[in-house]
């Protein structure tokens, strides 16, 4: 796993996805594949409780060695958490990075999401993908 060098970047590209968990086990919301030749700046990941009547537990968590698809379990590695079992109120949201506590994901590594129901929670994530 590379840690590309942001000093001399030859692009930075702003990007956000969104994604909401069908189940309730850990998936992938964001991969940086190995030998990417990229870094993401993670500015924002907000946690929406979709369901409507009931709060939904959210966790989000860094995945070393966890680089899959969108919505698939993490490869392995150990996970970080980076807020654990929070409780979402119904109709509300929480933000659980934001540009105060930026996170830089290397390649070989995830941003891995768990609802604590099905469908309960849609994980909104805004990011700079930088190439070196």
């Amino acid at each position: 796993m590379a840690n590309p060098n942001i000093v001399n970047v030859t692009s930075i590209l702003g990007t956000t996805t969104y994604y909401t968990p069908t189940g309730t086990a850990v998936v992938v919301l964001l991969p940086n594949a190995a030998a990417s030749g990229l870094v993401f700046k993670i500015n924002q990941i907000v946690c929406a409780n979709v369901n409507g009547s009931s709060a939904v537990n959210a966790t989000v968590s860094i995945y070393s060695n966890g680089a899959v698809a969108q919505g698939g379990a993490p490869a392995g590695g150990t996970a970080y958490p980076v807020i654990s079992t929070i409780s979402v109120p119904a109709s509300a949201s929480v933000i659980a990075v934001d540009k105060t506590t930026a996170i830089y994901l290397m390649e070989g590594t995830s941003i891995s999401v768990t609802s604590g129901t099905a469908s309960g929670i849609t994980y909104t994530i805004s990011y700079e993908s930088i190439a070196s």
